[in-house]
């Protein structure tokens, strides 16, 4: 059986371990699954630019790697190449963005983003407004926090229940969707103390992209 591989974007490999440790529940569940970090990204992706530059080194991973592949999830929540992949591979491709916002629609009516940075909000707002769902989102708030620090637990974890509280409490959020790869850990403890429903979206894509492998439903099929 080939192997799902999950591609973090950004060269940081301390973010592609903690997206390994969100999805290891998943492990022995379909297809193995296998992270990788592309060496060329950024240390973190924080702008709309940053994530464009981050397209064509990452077409060439996954092509390095579709032979032994059975499918493909790009582990950035602005889902960069997700598209232009699809156009290169007729195995199953998950972006984690679009996979965490389904998810959220399964589980309630309304969902709120939790974002890095304020800049990352209209990058949502734009990927929402083409799937056609902004009326089903209570609100995107930032943390304000960069990529690299979300590593320190001590400010995320309380800016993070901070925001989720607001999305829940003054929004009127029924899920939370954690809007960046690196916030996994958080996932937990932020569920415990909202008493909702919160996404990790790395977790929402794997989980999608074994199903679609275990079905042999892709983009293209007859290809």
């Amino acid at each position: 059986m080939g192997r799902l591989f999950v591609i973090n974007p950004n060269s940081s490999q301390a973010v592609t371990e903690g997206i390994a440790m969100a999805i290891a529940p998943l492990q022995g569940m379909g297809a193995p699954i296998q992270c990788l970090t592309l060496a060329e990204g950024p240390p973190g992706i924080e702008t709309q630019a940053q994530a464009d530059e981050t397209i064509a080194p990452m077409l060439r991973l996954a092509a390095a790697h579709d032979d032994q592949a059975a499918g493909f999830v790009i582990a950035c929540f602005g889902d960069p190449g997700v598209h232009a992949l699809r156009d290169r591979t007729a195995k199953p491709v998950l972006g984690i963005q679009e996979a965490a916002i389904s998810t959220a629609l399964t589980l309630g009516q309304r969902f709120g983003i939790i974002a890095i940075l304020p800049a990352s909000i209209p990058r949502h707002l734009r990927s929402l407004g083409a799937m056609g769902v902004l009326d089903r989102m209570a609100g995107d708030r930032a943390l304000g926090l960069g990529v690299a620090e979300l590593a320190d637990p001590g400010q995320t974890e309380a800016r993070l229940i901070e925001t989720g509280r607001a999305l829940r409490d003054d929004d009127g959020a029924e899920v939370v969707i954690l809007g960046c790869a690196g916030m996994a850990r958080y996932r937990p403890l932020l569920e415990h103390i909202l008493k909702i429903p919160v996404i990790d979206p790395c977790q929402a894509a794997v989980a999608m992209a074994l199903g679609r492998i275990a079905l042999s439903q892709t983009h293209k099929p007859g290809s």
